[in-house]
C-alpha cells in the first residue's frame, strides 16, 4: 500500500479523500469494498468534486479566509468518535490511503469551499415584500392545510381456513352489521367493540384523524365520499369487510400570510442562495474552458 501523502499516478493525495466521500454518499461503502463498476463511478465523481473544490480555492474570492484550528480539531475527533479506539480509526483511515495528517488537509481544503460558497452567496438579491407576496400568491397550495377527516371502521376479515370468516360469511356478516347501523350511526361504537376484528374495536373502531391517502385507496374513496355522521355502504379491501363512519370533517384552511412569510422567506433566500452560486461557478468553468491549453 502506498504511504499516505504521497500522489498515485500523480493523482493529489486529498483526491482519496474525496473519493472516500464519493463511496459512502453514493454506495454506503468504501472504495474497496466497492467492485469495478462502482468504483468508476465513485472515482468519476470524487474527480468532479476535487476539480470543483480547486478550480473555487483559486479565485480572488477565498484569499483571505482562515478556518479555525479548533473547528479542524472539533472535526477529526468527531470522525474518530466513531470509532472504538484510536487504532481502529488509524487502521481504517490507512485503509482508504490516509492518515491523520491528511485528513485534515483535506477537511481544511472542505471547509474553504464552503467558507468561498458562503462569501458568494452573500451577493444573493435582497428578498422585497412584493417577492413574498407574490410567491404566496402562486403557491396557495402549499400553505393550505389539506382536509381531514375522524373515522371509525368495522372490520370483517376473510379468512377462508374458518367457515365463519370464508368470503361468503364475512360478507354476510358485516352486511348485517352495515344494516344495523342503517340510520343509527350513535351505535357504530358499541357494534365496533363487540363485533369488529381489528384491534381499533378496543377504541370503538377508531381510526383517527386522517388526511386523504393514508387509508387503503378503498377506504379513503369510501371515507371522503361521506357526510359527517354519515355510515358507509360495506367496503372491500384486502383485509376483508368494512363498515365506516365519518365521525368529523375538518375542511382545508389557508395559512394566512402572515403565518406563512416566514417560512416563503427562507424559501426565496435558499433559492437565491443556490442560483448565486450555481451561476458563479458557472462562470468559473465558462472562463477555465475558454483558456487556451498549454
Amino acid at each position: 500500500m502506498s504511504t499516505p501523502g504521497d500522489d498515485i499516478n500523480g493523482e493529489p493525495p486529498e483526491l482519496r479523500y474525496h473519493l472516500l466521500r464519493a463511496a459512502l454518499e453514493r454506495f454506503k461503502r468504501t472504495p474497496s469494498a466497492l467492485n469495478p463498476a462502482e468504483l468508476a463511478q465513485a472515482r468519476r465523481r470524487a474527480a468532479e468534486t476535487f476539480d470543483l473544490e480547486t478550480l473555487v480555492l483559486g479565485t480572488l474570492e477565498a484569499q483571505g479566509l482562515v478556518i479555525p484550528a479548533e473547528r479542524l480539531e472539533e472535526s477529526v475527533n468527531a470522525v474518530a468518535g466513531r470509532y472504538p479506539d484510536a487504532e481502529a480509526f488509524t487502521a481504517d483511515l490507512a485503509d482508504n490511503g490516509l492518515d491523520e495528517t491528511l485528513l485534515r488537509r483535506a477537511l481544511h481544503r472542505e471547509f474553504l469551499f464552503d467558507a468561498v460558497m458562503q462569501r458568494v452567496a452573500a451577493c444573493r438579491p435582497e428578498i422585497s415584500g412584493v417577492d413574498e407576496r407574490l410567491f404566496y400568491q402562486l403557491h396557495r397550495d402549499r400553505f393550505t392545510h389539506p382536509e381531514r377527516r375522524t373515522a371509525r371502521h368495522i372490520l370483517i376479515t376473510v379468512n377462508e381456513d374458518f367457515p365463519e370468516n370464508s368470503r361468503t360469511a364475512a360478507l354476510a356478516r358485516i352486511e348485517q352489521l352495515a344494516g344495523r347501523l342503517a340510520g343509527r350511526p350513535n351505535r357504530f361504537e358499541s357494534l365496533a367493540r363487540r363485533h369488529s376484528e381489528c384491534p381499533t374495536a378496543l377504541d370503538g373502531g377508531r381510526l383517527g384523524t386522517v388526511t386523504r391517502g393514508q387509508l387503503y385507496p378503498e377506504l379513503d374513496a369510501a371515507l371522503f365520499g361521506l357526510w359527517q355522521g354519515e355510515v358507509s355502504g360495506v367496503v372491500g379491501s384486502e383485509l376483508g369487510f368494512h363498515v365506516l363512519l365519518c365521525e368529523k370533517i375538518y375542511p382545508s384552511r389557508a395559512v394566512p400570510f402572515a403565518q406563512a412569510r416566514e417560512r416563503i422567506r427562507a424559501l426565496l433566500d435558499e433559492r437565491r442562495r443556490r442560483a448565486c452560486q450555481q451561476a458563479w461557478i458557472a462562470g468559473l468553468q465558462q472562463a477555465t474552458a475558454a483558456q487556451p491549453a498549454g
